[in-house]
């Protein structure tokens, strides 16, 4: 495993030691392939640590797969691994930083959401921090496609910066090809059509998924509701409609200030926009992770770099983004001209 050189190497009767013996007290939740806990180790430091299922036949494959990504990577916005234990041990157990604020998904609908903590300024630098580690992992030689990107895999710490976590789906992508041919896998709800059904990885897969981390920002309402109608079951399916049928009031969250607040109307509006254009189902209408982080920062500026945006980055298709307040949600109707459907290989 490339990288895993570097990776600090813990002993089970340690980690076991450090989470009181998997206390079910020390579970903060259970993810695809494994257990979390809180624990704290012997120097003092307090770890998130992830105990893979003993009953998953595949939990060997997700151990290396994890180990060998994470070892490779340094971001702000991504969850560091302190270490693990053997691939050999009879115990699969991966160590990462504890990030203490929980997930967006916690915030968003879950167990937090009563909090109200997640205005729209922090949900706006969420979706900024969130794009900015995707476009790292894009950019890395090899690239990274994550493939479950999601807001139960968006850690938040205690000033709600954000922590991008769980690799156990990640792929290397290699830069010289269009696609890789792979088994769909990742989250109802936030998996790409087209990867869904043609088997075709890229990294506008990312994008997609994405896409719909933006509408639950917007929205507060999970990926997957099975109580909605059934076309609108699929967040992503709801907010496309909403957004065509020019209903975006009905969509927002009405706590963010949607209604009365004219700036904030006219952002939202803006990153509506844009995650219509990650959604399409169309991945070559989709844009780069790049191209999103940045029309992010010219809506957090407030847009008044509109000009400088549809001139530089949109100068193939100038029906896509109009200047300024202009910008409605009949715009999204138009195709976002993207140079290429392969990774990009530089920040």
């Amino acid at each position: 495993m490339a990288g895993t050189q570097f990776t600090h190497i813990f002993s089970y009767e340690e980690l076991k030691e450090a989470t009181n013996g998997f206390s079910p007290l020390k579970e903060l939740g259970d993810g695809g392939f494994g257990t979390v806990y809180k624990g704290k180790l012997r120097d003092g430091r307090i770890v998130a640590v992830k105990r893979l299922y003993q009953n998953n036949n595949r939990r060997a494959e997700q151990f290396m797969n994890e180990v060998d990504i994470l070892s490779r990577l340094q971001h702000p916005n991504l969850v560091s691994l302190y270490g693990c234990t053997t691939s050999t041990s009879s115990e699969l157990l991966l160590v990462y930083e504890y990030v203490s604020n929980g997930t967006v998904a916690d915030h968003l609908h879950g167990p937090r959401s009563y909090e109200n903590a997640l205005t729209w300024p922090i949900r706006l630098s969420i979706a900024m921090e969130t794009a900015n580690a995707l476009a790292y992992l894009h950019a890395v030689e090899p690239p990274v496609i994550h493939r479950d990107v999601k807001t139960n895999n968006i850690l938040l710490d205690n000033e709600f910066h954000v922590k991008v976590g769980d690799f156990g789906l990640s792929r290397l992508f290699p830069s010289d090809v269009s696609h890789v041919s792979t088994f769909p896998m990742g989250t109802p709800g936030y998996v790409d059509p087209v990867y869904h059904e043609c088997y075709q990885l890229t990294d506008r897969s990312d994008v997609y998924s994405f896409g719909v981390v933006l509408v639950e920002l917007i929205s507060s309402k999970p990926a997957v509701d099975l109580s909605r109608t059934r076309d609108e079951i699929n967040l992503a399916n709801l907010a496309l409609n909403m957004i065509q049928r020019s209903e975006l009031d009905e969509l927002v969250d009405p706590a963010l200030g949607f209604q009365s607040n004219w700036e904030i109307r006219r952002m939202i509006s803006l990153v509506a926009e844009l995650a219509f254009q990650c959604l399409q189902s169309d991945r070559d209408m989709r844009p780069s992770i790049k191209e999103v982080l940045e029309a992010l920062k010219i809506i957090e500026k407030g847009g008044h770099d509109g000009d400088k945006l549809e001139k530089e980055k949109l100068s193939k298709d100038s029906h896509l983004v109009q200047s300024g307040a202009n910008f409605s949600p009949v715009t999204v109707m138009n195709r976002w001209e993207s140079s290429s459907t392969t990774p990009n290989t530089s920040l």
